[in-house]
């Protein structure tokens, strides 16, 4: 049996990609992943074999490394962005503990809350916590819960996954929650396409927030109460006193 490699690849430019998914890539003799992902690699190596699936087909990718993996081959599961964070980390793990496979190593990556907190400037510069909107495995009622307590305890939220085609007005629920509790002129931010040449950034407010196009592509980012912009960018302090 050989090694699986669950590899967090970064947003997408080969350059924020770390030294230790490059090797990991190098090693194996197969990269999996959904083909968004497979895409943004198959050139920069393309003397290995490249297995791709649609979206949402997690466990059959799984299965589909560890079968491989007993075949004796290196498997590199490649994911966006960080490999534990919404990433493949945790499927891969317990699909392999199912059949007893413990030769797994988890590569971490450079996830949206950070990379997209770099185009925007200092947005989580003090305690903040992540949030999917994506309901296809959490309830809806759970993220309106963790939306909730979020603005109570006032942390900076990163939120992934805003909208969708199926879920168009997901990120205008979500500020209309967050409305409930935090100032309509609380300072916002977004960034679309992180580390690709059509990236772009806004700052804007929270009431000017529910009204955006968002999808897939875009990462979401609400302030604490002390977040202020410069007009440039969105700031967050390293603490509260001053």
């Amino acid at each position: 049996m050989s090694r699986i490699y669950v590899v967090g690849i970064g947003p997408g430019d080969e350059s924020m990609m770390t030294h230790q998914a490059m090797d990991a890539l190098r090693e194996s003799d197969v990269i999996i992943g959904y083909r968004s992902y497979t895409d943004l690699v198959k050139e920069r190596f393309p003397g290995k074999e490249i297995i791709e699936s649609s979206m949402r087909q997690e466990r059959e990718r799984c299965r589909k490394c560890i079968e491989l993996a007993a075949a004796g081959r290196t498997v590199a599961l490649i994911c966006s962005g960080d490999a534990g964070v919404y990433g493949m980390a945790s499927p891969l793990i317990e699909e392999a503990a199912k059949r007893g496979y413990d030769d797994i190593v988890i590569v971490p990556g450079v996830t949206a809350a950070l990379s997209g907190a770099a185009m925007l400037g200092a947005p989580i510069g003090h305690d903040f916590c992540t949030i999917s909107l994506s309901d296809l495995l959490t309830p809806w009622e759970i993220i309106e819960k963790r939306l909730r307590l979020a603005a109570e305890a006032d942390f900076c939220i990163a939120i992934y996954n805003p909208a969708s085609r199926g879920r168009a007005d997901y990120l205008k629920r979500a500020c209309d929650v967050l409305l409930e509790l935090l100032p309509p002129d609380r300072v916002c931010g977004y960034a679309k396409n992180i580390g690709r040449s059509e990236s772009s950034r806004m700052i804007c407010t929270l009431s000017e927030l529910a009204g955006i196009d968002a999808g897939m592509s875009v990462t979401v980012f609400v302030g604490n109460s002390m977040t202020y912009s410069d007009g440039k960018r969105m700031i967050t302090p390293r603490g509260y006193r001053q």
